[in-house]
């Protein structure tokens, strides 16, 4: 991570963006996001159908490119370890949603695991 980190931040650096709006930052996520999402827009195809459509593909690569860059930057404009906070996040989603929960297709799993998101939904965890 330490190694995108570098590059983006000099990216930002060399362009003297690294004094840019958090709130901007997000604004430009939520829009390369919405983009991403355009791709797909009318379309519902497993990730085998998508990789077959070579000319969406690179589309879709750029533009998860650009939602993935305005993440970073707004980690290193905000000073925070990207890598740690993505850890921190999927230690709390595996115990949020426990693998063995989803290793099968069985109701007594299903209702387990719908049990534990209503329980964190009422303490408010996310």
């Amino acid at each position: 991570m330490k190694k995108y980190e570098k590059r983006v931040k000099q990216y930002l650096k060399d362009r003297n963006w690294l004094k840019l709006r958090p709130a901007d930052l997000a604004k430009s996520i939520s829009i390369e996001a919405a983009e991403l999402l355009e791709l797909f827009q009318w379309d519902n195809f497993e990730a085998e159908e998508v990789k077959k459509d070579k000319e969406n593909l690179e589309a879709i690569k750029k533009e998860l490119a650009d939602v993935m860059i305005y993440c970073l930057d707004m980690s290193i404009v905000l000073g925070l370890d990207t890598g740690k906070i993505i850890f921190d996040k999927l230690d709390k989603v595996e115990k949020k949603y426990p693998a063995h929960l989803f290793n099968k297709n069985n109701k007594k799993e299903i209702k387990k695991y719908l049990e534990i998101k209503k329980e964190y939904r009422r303490k408010g965890i996310n």
